[in-house]
């Protein structure tokens, strides 16, 4: 079995190498050189638990190569970004040039799959564009969709375990992408059609940014009205069909922060709760910003001077080194755009940040008039209390919390 798998980012090198750990002989994809140089010597780019040891083995033992374009092989997965436009609309066109990639490599009876989120028909318009330049593959080829459905931080644990919904663009189709993912997939494989599978991956996210943007909202009338949001929680979650999320800064990441725009722009009039989930898990940065503000005011009425500020964490979410669509970065950048005074930026997680100076989290802590805490970071857990410093804590790093 040879599978190619075009994209080595946070989704497509976990899978591609845990698939080769499972005897698949794979060859990973990807536009970038210094991606494809870094895994040829059998080490990564991004930070993943346990990703750096499986890279390692399966480049080693042969069964992972990489290369900036595409071979021919038996299965093809697609995993590249579908970020969205200026409009809202989803961008397919890493999806189409991913697939025009392969076209003349397809042969009979081989396995195409995308698992890149997107929007619903995708995978049969991009067999459209495949039967348009190779007619005589109508009927003769397999293709599927199949949405990854993993944490990062946990990525190579779930990837074997999790369950996966494989829907095929017909019944053969999906069968042969089953028979495919049991290859290296333990969950349980639930068989559906391509629409239904790509509707799912959809749905999820939306679904998940629907009930976070309760906590984000929730968490914003509790300030006005002076009252704990995680104590208020805490007791609203003893009542047994109850349960609520907790609040953060905003809302991350390349699928919950993206992923629900897909069904807001393709249906405007239908997608309501949707798109005021997303506008209020987008507000709640702004909010945070202004809150910051509001403190270092407090702070120059009080001390006749201006503050220094620390922003703790700049993932999108605790303990990864993922900054995409991160409303901890974001707010950072704001903070950094707006201050007088010194701001102090920490990401335990990266070393570097474009012209941004990181601090180590206990030396910003300690010169920081406000404290900001952003992402809740497992360092940040165990740091103690200063009393003689603002902190506005907008995860929940703190016991209490009113944001």
């Amino acid at each position: 079995m040879k599978a190619v798998f075009l994209g080595l980012g946070y989704i497509g090198l976990p899978t591609a190498a845990f698939a080769a750990s499972k005897g698949i002989q794979v060859t990973g994809v990807d536009i970038n050189p210094r991606i494809v140089d870094t895994i040829a010597r059998g080490q990564i780019h991004i930070a993943e638990p346990g990703l750096d040891e499986l890279v390692k083995r399966a480049v080693n033992e042969g069964y992972l190569e990489v290369s900036l374009t595409p071979v021919e092989a038996d299965v093809y997965i697609i995993v590249v970004p579908t970020p969205f436009k200026d409009d809202m609309q989803a961008d397919v066109s890493f999806v189409e040039a991913a697939t025009r990639s392969v076209i003349s490599l397809l042969k009979e009876g081989d396995l195409f799959i995308i698992e890149s989120t997107s929007p619903v028909m995708t995978t049969e318009r991009m067999m459209e564009l495949i039967f348009a330049r190779r007619p005589e593959l109508r009927n003769r080829i397999y293709a599927a969709y199949c949405p990854e459905r993993i944490l990062p931080g946990n990525t190579i644990h779930e990837l074997e375990h999790n369950d996966r919904v494989v829907g095929g663009v017909n019944p053969e189709s999906t069968d042969k992408a089953c028979e495919f993912y049991s290859m290296f997939v333990k969950g349980k494989l639930h068989k559906t059609d391509a629409r239904t599978a790509e509707m799912c991956k959809l749905t999820e996210n939306s679904s998940r940014d629907v009930q976070i943007a309760f906590a984000n909202e929730l968490s914003m009338i509790c300030d006005e009205n002076g009252i704990d949001v995680a104590e208020l929680i805490n007791l609203a979650n003893k009542h047994p069909r109850v349960n609520i999320l907790q609040p953060g800064c905003g809302v991350g990441g390349h699928c919950i922060a993206v992923d629900p725009w897909f069904l807001v722009s393709e249906y405007p009039d239908k997608a309501k709760i949707i798109r005021q989930a997303r506008e209020v898990n987008d507000f709640k940065a702004e909010w945070c910003v202004s809150k910051i503000f509001e403190a270092c005011v407090e702070f120059e009425n009080r001390y006749g001077r201006i503050p220094a500020l620390a922003c703790m964490g700049l993932a999108f979410k605790p303990d990864i080194d993922d900054l995409r669509e991160s409303p901890a970065k974001y707010i950072a950048s704001k903070v950094i755009d707006r201050a007088e005074g010194e701001v102090m930026l920490v990401e335990p997680n990266i070393d570097t940040l474009e012209n941004h100076i990181l601090m180590p989290y206990k030396e910003a802590y300690a010169k920081a008039d406000i404290v900001a805490w952003l992402v809740k970071h497992r360092e940040f857990m165990s740091m103690a209390t200063d009393d003689s410093k603002i902190e506005l804590d907008f995860c929940g790093v703190r016991k209490k919390t009113k944001t």
